[in-house]
């Protein structure tokens, strides 16, 4: 299954998402300079139960993106929020990987209308915000762990955000403080941890589950950074099941 384009105007901006199958919403929130495109495999899995929305955020995939923007995580936070009422989904289960864990957290304390729960796959810099060079070193590590198939498709998307809009954001991670948001996350809240991710610590972990008692954690056996390429089935079924679960 391809999934089906559609664009949509959020603040000026022609704003895309990737469309798989039938069933109720669950949109999927990309990583830093990451796209629609390097979801395939998650998408084809989540949507045997759901239509799944493969969000790119400005400057991301296919959408548009404006000068000098996004500049921080609240940003890419806001346009989400916008894009989420522009397209008329209302509260709906977001799933984020990466730097889109971030941004769901985010979303779920500013914006708690727009979330009715929320799955962080190897959610990076809460509350850890390491220097750029660490986070770099990090995901250098990571590299010889993904599925081969990934690193072409990754390279195109990393090229189309440019690496002054992911070094800016990378940056904002250093100053957005994610820490005091999390006790506001209302919401059920399932957390994925791949255990071979040199880019996310234990402890962070532990520290979201300690903000947010009721989260639930869910260990991936040699699970990489992209455990949604590199173990899409696992994670599709760990966020049906505690969809299910909830009543989401």
């Amino acid at each position: 299954m391809s999934g089906r384009s559609v664009y949509t105007p959020v603040r000026g901006l022609l704003t895309h998402a990737r469309v798989y199958g039938a069933g109720p919403p669950l949109v999927v929130v990309p990583g830093l300079g990451c796209a629609s495109w390097m979801y395939v495999r998650v998408a084809r899995e989540l949507c045997r139960a759901r239509t799944v929305y493969v969000y790119d955020p400005p400057g991301h995939g296919c959408s548009q993106g404006g000068s000098g923007s996004p500049r921080t995580i609240e940003d890419l936070t806001d346009h989400l929020a916008a894009w989420l009422e522009q397209t008329g989904l209302g509260s709906v289960p977001l799933l984020g990987h990466s730097l889109g864990g971030e941004v769901i957290f985010d979303l779920a304390a500013r914006y708690p209308q727009c979330v009715s729960a929320l799955i962080a796959c190897a959610p990076t810099g809460i509350p850890e915000n390491p220097h750029l060079a660490v986070q770099l070193v990090r995901l250098l590590l990571d590299i010889p762990r993904e599925r081969p198939g990934l690193l072409l498709p990754a390279l195109a998307a990393y090229l189309r955000s440019g690496p002054c809009r992911m070094v800016r954001l990378a940056r904002d991670q250093q100053e957005h403080d994610t820490g005091p948001l999390l006790p506001h996350v209302r919401v059920p809240t399932l957390l994925l941890d791949g255990t071979g991710d040199p880019v996310i610590q234990t402890w962070t972990l532990e520290a979201i589950c300690h903000a947010i008692p009721e989260a639930v954690v869910c260990e991936i056996p040699g699970g990489s950074h992209a455990l949604t390429d590199s173990f899409p089935r696992t994670v599709a079924r760990c966020t049906l099941d505690f969809l299910k679960q909830c009543g989401v």
